[in-house]
């Protein structure tokens, strides 16, 4: 098995607690490089990575095959670019774009220049969606009525990280959340019918929004996508009604919890939720008597992502995340406030 050398963008959070520990446990990779433009920590953690001070040091490595992009989202396209240009495939963060056309822009020049881009869209393998996509597909629920996915929080103080506060394109938690949870609808149901969109700012001194609910018309049944960071007594982040039952699940999935205390993908338990976070799956019988049962969770695990990335770059294997469901992601989230889209 040839690895593919790889190089991350950045290594705060996101590369530290999603990308690094998969890169460096996957067989099929080598952690290789990253960039830490001031302290440098990699190797306290991966002694053999090579540090650079800039991205464009470490864009100029021949020995880099895939390059991670996971700087901050306005700077998504620019280095997505010139990843491209020096001859690397991409594995690119959410957002991936700020707009359709620039989604069409970035899988055009990957196809002039016959390098992957792909998109790290994490969450399709949370426990907990898992579980929802099980009961989806088995059709339990029978016809679907009412979809709703939530990610609540409830944090008063603005974020310390200057690009997360600044309104800037991709900036505010319709890009930061916003793409997670369409994504999980999209892959589930695919291109709504119609979508419309409300966004607000409710924190103190804030110049970015920090709620959106977004509707998304199917054919026979409405999805609703909303986070907020004011939410002090957080919903189900899962509830789905059908003809047949209802399904309702918390958001648990304990995989950012677990990286950020050190623990390995490949430690045993990683990936899975307590037992008490189980799922509730209520079926309508005979006469209408209802039944409900408790689902334990499945497990999670974003080696599943990584893994995909690695068929698409060495098999040529389609990859999960389109680039057509980018671009229905990117035209919902631009679309105008409270106007419907068709």
């Amino acid at each position: 098995m040839t690895k593919i050398r790889t190089g991350l963008l950045a290594y705060g959070m996101s590369g530290k607690v999603f990308h690094a520990p998969f890169v460096a446990t996957h067989p099929g990779f080598e952690l290789a490089a990253v960039t830490e433009r001031s302290r440098k920590e990699a190797h306290e953690h991966y002694p053999q990575v090579k540090s650079y001070d800039s991205v464009a040091e470490l864009l100029a490595d021949d020995s880099l095959e895939l390059v991670v992009v996971n700087t901050p989202s306005n700077t998504h396209a620019d280095f997505t670019q010139q990843a491209l240009l020096a001859g690397k495939h991409v594995l690119l963060e959410k957002p991936v774009a700020t707009s359709p056309a620039e989604v069409r822009e970035l899988w055009a020049l990957a196809r002039q220049q016959g390098r992957h881009l792909l998109a790290y869209q994490n969450r399709r393998w949370d426990s907990d969606f898992q579980q929802v996509k099980q009961v989806v597909e088995s059709g339990q629920l029978g016809q679907l009525i009412e979809v709703t996915f939530r990610y609540d929080r409830f944090k008063t103080a603005l974020n310390p990280k200057p690009f997360k506060e600044t309104p800037l394109p991709g900036s505010g938690l319709l890009y930061d959340l916003g793409p997670h949870l369409l994504d999980q609808v999209i892959s589930l149901f695919g291109q709504p019918l119609k979508s419309r969109k409300t966004t607000g700012r409710f924190r103190a001194g804030t110049q970015v929004d920090d709620y959106f609910s977004i509707q998304l018309l199917y054919s026979g049944f409405t999805a609703t996508v909303a986070s907020g960071l004011l939410i002090a007594d957080a919903l189900p982040a899962f509830v789905l009604h059908g003809t047949q039952g209802s399904f309702r699940k918390h958001r648990s999935d304990v995989q950012e919890a677990q990286l950020i205390s050190g623990l390995s993908p490949l430690a045993p338990g990683y990936g899975i939720e307590p037992a008490e976070h189980a799922g509730s799956l209520t079926l309508a019988g005979a006469n209408d008597v209802k039944t409900t049962t408790v689902l334990p969770s499945l497990p999670g695990n974003y080696t599943g992502l990584f893994e995909a990335v690695y068929q698409t770059i060495r098999h040529d294997a389609p990859y999960p995340i389109q680039e057509e469901q980018l671009v229905w992601q990117n035209e919902i989230l631009a679309q105008t406030d409270d106007a419907w889209m068709l």
